[in-house]
C-alpha cells in the first residue's frame, strides 16, 4: 500500500482539500516572508490568536482552511512539495498521522516549554495550543442528576437504548473514541462502540446533539463543552434547558482533546514557521484565546482560561499522550460495528 493510500484509509476522508483551497493563490506562497498555514481550527479563533503576529514579526500569513482529515490528506498527497509551512488542527489525531509519517520537524524546546506536558506529545514534534473537554449534555427534566451515568462507558448498557445521541462521523467524537481505545484497549472499545451502535441516534454535528437533548429527542448526548458555553453566551438560543455533566475521576468521558500545531519538515521557511508556533503558544496569544468568544481552554503555562469555564485542574481528565491516539484503528473499529 502506498503512503497516500495508507493515510487516506487512516483518516477515512476524501481528498477534497484541493477544491476547498481553490482560489487561495498558492503561487503567491513563494513570496518572501509569507507562511502558508493549513488550518482546521475555527477561523475566528485562529485569526484572533494571531491578530498581531504579522505586525510584530513582519511575516505575512496565507491561510488554507478545511477540516482535519482533508488537510492532513492534502499534505500527504503533496509530500515534500507541499506549500504548507504550518499545520493547525482542531483535534490531534490528524496531526499524529503526519508525525507518524515523518512529515513534521521537531519544535524548539522553548516553544514546548510554553505548554504543559499533558497538552503535547512525547515526540516533541508538535504541540497543543487549545483544548476542549468531553461532556455529557442532558435535559434534567428527562435525566435528573441522580440518574446520570458514572462513566461514559455505561452508555453501552442496554438501559440506554434509544436515549443517547452522538455525532459519529465527526472528528470530535472520533477523537473521544481514540481516547477510550488508548485508555481501555481494543476489546473494551469495541464492546462500547457495539453498545453505542445499538443505543445511539446519530446526528450530523455536536450542535445537533445538544439541540436534540434540549428538546427531549434524547436524554443525553456526547460532545465537547464549548458548544454549550457558546450557546449560553448567546442567550441560550439552542440549549436553554440542556445542562452539562462532567464525568471526572479520570474516566475516558473526561478526555481533554487538544488542537495541535506543527511545522512541516518540508517548509522552506523553517525559522519563520517555528516563530509562528511559538507565538501561538505564547502568553499573549493564549490570553487572547482565554478572552475570546471561542470558550475553548487555554493551555499555555500560567494562562487561565475564561472565568465561566470550570478550571482545567478541576476536570480530572485521564492521562493520555495526545501523540498516541490511533485514528487508523478507531476508523476501522467504527466501520466494523456499523457506526461509519
Amino acid at each position: 500500500m502506498t503512503r497516500l493510500a495508507r493515510v487516506t484509509a487512516i483518516l477515512a476522508a476524501p481528498l477534497t482539500a484541493a477544491g476547498v483551497l481553490a482560489g487561495c493563490g498558492s503561487n503567491d506562497a513563494a513570496a518572501a516572508g509569507t507562511l502558508t498555514v493549513y488550518s482546521a481550527q475555527h477561523e475566528s479563533l485562529i485569526r484572533t490568536m494571531l491578530e498581531d503576529f504579522t505586525e510584530e514579526t513582519g511575516i505575512a500569513l496565507e491561510f488554507r482552511d478545511a477540516n482535519d482529515a482533508e488537510l492532513a490528506n492534502q499534505i500527504v498527497q503533496e509530500g515534500e512539495a507541499s506549500p504548507a509551512d504550518v499545520f493547525l488542527t482542531e483535534n490531534s489525531p490528524a496531526i499524529d498521522v503526519l508525525d507518524d509519517e515523518g512529515l513534521l520537524a521537531p519544535l524548539d524546546q522553548a516553544t514546548l516549554d510554553q505548554v504543559g506536558e499533558q497538552y503535547r506529545p512525547s515526540s516533541g514534534n508538535w504541540t497543543g495550543f487549545a483544548a476542549r473537554s468531553t461532556v455529557l449534555v442532558h435535559n434534567p427534566a428527562q435525566l435528573p442528576e441522580a440518574e446520570l451515568p458514572a462513566s461514559i462507558l455505561d452508555l453501552a448498557d442496554p438501559e440506554w437504548e434509544g436515549r443517547i445521541g452522538i455525532a459519529a462521523g465527526g472528528a470530535d467524537f472520533q477523537a473521544i473514541v481514540s481516547a477510550v481505545l488508548a485508555l481501555r484497549g481494543e476489546e473494551a472499545t469495541r464492546a462500547w462502540l457495539e453498545g453505542l451502535e445499538r443505543n445511539a441516534a446519530v446526528y450530523q454535528s455536536n450542535t445537533a446533539v445538544m439541540v436534540a437533548a434540549d428538546e427531549g429527542e434524547i436524554d443525553a448526548g456526547i460532545m465537547y463543552h464549548y458548544y454549550w458555553y457558546r450557546d449560553q453566551a448567546e442567550k441560550a438560543l439552542k440549549g436553554d434547558d440542556a445542562r452539562l455533566h462532567y464525568f471526572g475521576n479520570q474516566d475516558p468521558g473526561a478526555f481533554l482533546s487538544v488542537s495541535g500545531a506543527g511545522v512541516l519538515a518540508s517548509s522552506d521557511q523553517p525559522e519563520e514557521a517555528q516563530r509562528l508556533v511559538a507565538y501561538l503558544t505564547s502568553p499573549a496569544a493564549q490570553q487572547r484565546l482565554a478572552e475570546s468568544s471561542a470558550l475553548e481552554y487555554a493551555v499555555g503555562t500560567g494562562v487561565a482560561s475564561a472565568d465561566v469555564l470550570p478550571p482545567l485542574a478541576d476536570l480530572q481528565a485521564p492521562p493520555v499522550d495526545p501523540g498516541a491516539l490511533d485514528q487508523r484503528r478507531v476508523t476501522e473499529l467504527m466501520q466494523e460495528v456499523g457506526l461509519l
